[in-house]
């Protein structure tokens, strides 16, 4: 069985973000600069008490005696021990010396002090001989001083090696007191930046919590838009698409409280008068064949207006998605619709003519351009009287200018036409020439799939023409075309230019 999915941890919090993003380097780097400034204070501090190494051992110097010459020297020292406190501090350290020839031998001092076994540097820190370096003496570490020593006089020549050592309290006393009082200094220093980056932090976020603070002050419902004029730079995108947000919000619950509120009053008539239908069936009223054809004539009604009203709530939410649509063949879909609706032409023995020459690819999803050419078609023939005339012209226009090309769909009947005031509100849901045989839904969902599309719907009464074209009404749908045909057209159009 699988194991239970831990839950979520919850997010930092921009100022618990902004504060340990900035005080977590500073920390880091406040201790490596306090490490190596105690580095530095040792590397100080060993120079300065070496300089006291190398002048104990050239007092020390000083007392040396020589008789013979070389190999066959001899040293003598009297160095009384007195001699070296001049150079204790405080008497917080100790200090011990040994003095002995090239080759090992004590002169002089404390024998159990190592001998140095080691190498004077090619490039020594003083114009002498010597060499410092770290050991240990009766379990205790001692710094180091070496210093080879020619010794001259009257008598004879020869060499000293002369080793001064340090016990390291005064050293470590001093280094510590550095380090303390710099610690208090960085101390003092992270204080003042912590409060500082506090108070900026805080004074950074204030415009995100005045923000969430009226957001969850709002009424339930309020989806006005968001009022920050003094909000950062870097909040106004922020801003600017939560209103954005907002905004699509109030175009989707406006849609659907029209939507009820429309269904809700048209679908209430036909099932009123179908229950009245019903009843007056039920006493026997009317004959029976009469009323079950009353009755299917007012349930057809019924659902082709809750048809039609799904339909207009489909292309709304198709909208409110802006999603894209695939290259659809409209030439085709025109071709499927006018033969699906053949039969209610033949019944009014239309002379029909379908003019669609070439392929025409729209952008679109195909159930809109198969609603919005149904719809159109569909009132077209509805509006043309018995033996009239309807023509269907699907073309390509040219693409000026190297814009996209444009698709045309022209449905022409030979109906009455439109009145100037019917045509500013046709469009307009439940707004029919006759409100008796159609809901007023059709142009309504045409108009909302050709706005979707970008394109453009107009209606336009036609006069008769010289070349028998009787008069009537233009139903003519511009759409624009796919980005593969609009390309072809271009080049089509380059090519005859040239």
């Amino acid at each position: 069985m699988a194991s239970a999915r831990a839950p979520l941890r919850p997010a930092w919090s921009l100022r618990r973000q902004l504060l340990v993003g900035i005080l977590l380097p500073v920390l880091l780097l406040i201790g490596f600069n306090t490490w190596s400034l105690h580095q530095q204070t040792l590397a100080a501090l060993n120079t300065a008490y070496d300089r006291t190494l190398l002048a104990s051992a050239k007092s020390i110097s000083e007392q040396l005696g020589v008789f013979g010459y070389d190999d066959e020297a001899e040293l003598r020292a009297l160095v009384p021990y007195s001699a070296l406190e001049i150079f204790e501090a405080d008497n917080q350290s100790r200090m011990f010396y040994r003095v002995s020839t090239i080759a090992g031998e004590m002169v002089s001092g404390y024998a159990e002090l190592p001998m140095w076994r080691g190498q004077i540097p090619q490039r020594p820190p003083y114009a002498a001989l010597v060499d410092f370096y770290d050991a240990e003496f009766r379990g205790v570490p001692v710094r180091m001083a070496v210093l080879l020593q020619p010794v001259a006089s009257s008598e004879g020549r020869g060499m000293a090696v002369i080793q001064v050592a340090e016990t390291l309290e005064l050293r470590e006393a001093q280094a510590w007191t550095i380090l303390w009082r710099t610690l208090a200094r960085q101390a003092l220093l992270v204080a003042v930046v912590a409060l500082i980056v506090v108070l900026v932090v805080q004074r950074a976020t204030q415009p995100v919590r005045a923000l969430s603070a009226a957001l969850r002050a709002r009424a339930q419902g309020d989806l006005s838009p968001l009022r920050a004029p003094t909000a950062a730079r870097e909040l106004q995108p922020l801003v600017q698409a939560t209103n954005q947000v907002m905004q699509r919000l109030r175009l989707l619950l406006a849609h659907q409280k029209r939507f009820v509120r429309d269904a809700s009053h048209q679908l209430r008539t036909p099932l009123a008068v179908l229950k009245i239908q019903v009843q007056s069936a039920q006493r026997g009223d009317v004959p029976a064949d009469q009323a079950f054809t009353e009755i299917g004539a007012t349930v057809e009604r019924a659902t082709q207006l809750a048809n039609q009203m799904l339909s207009l709530a489909k292309v709304e939410q198709l909208r409110q998605q802006d999603a894209p649509g695939q290259p659809c063949s409209w030439d085709d879909i025109v071709r499927e619709i006018a033969l699906d609706l053949s039969p209610l032409m033949a019944e009014k023995n239309l002379d029909f003519e379908l003019l669609a020459p070439q392929p025409v690819d729209i952008d679109a999803h195909a159930w809109m351009l198969r609603e919005l050419t149904r719809n159109l078609l569909h009132n077209a023939v509805h509006y043309t009287p018995t033996c009239g005339w309807l023509r269907v012209q699907l073309t390509l226009l040219p693409a000026p200018n190297g814009h996209d090309c444009q698709a045309r769909l022209c449905i022409s009947d030979s109906g009455p036409g439109i009145s100037d005031e019917l045509a500013q509100r046709l469009f307009q849901p439940f707004s029919a020439g006759d409100l008796e045989a159609g809901s007023g839904l059709g142009l309504a969902i045409c108009h909302d799939i050709v706005q979707a599309l970008g394109g453009q719907l107009q209606l336009l009464n036609r006069s008769a023409a010289h070349d028998a074209t009787p008069a009537g009404l233009d139903a003519v749908a511009t759409l624009r075309c796919s980005d593969a045909v609009s390309h072809a057209a271009r080049m089509g159009t380059s090519a005859h230019r040239t």
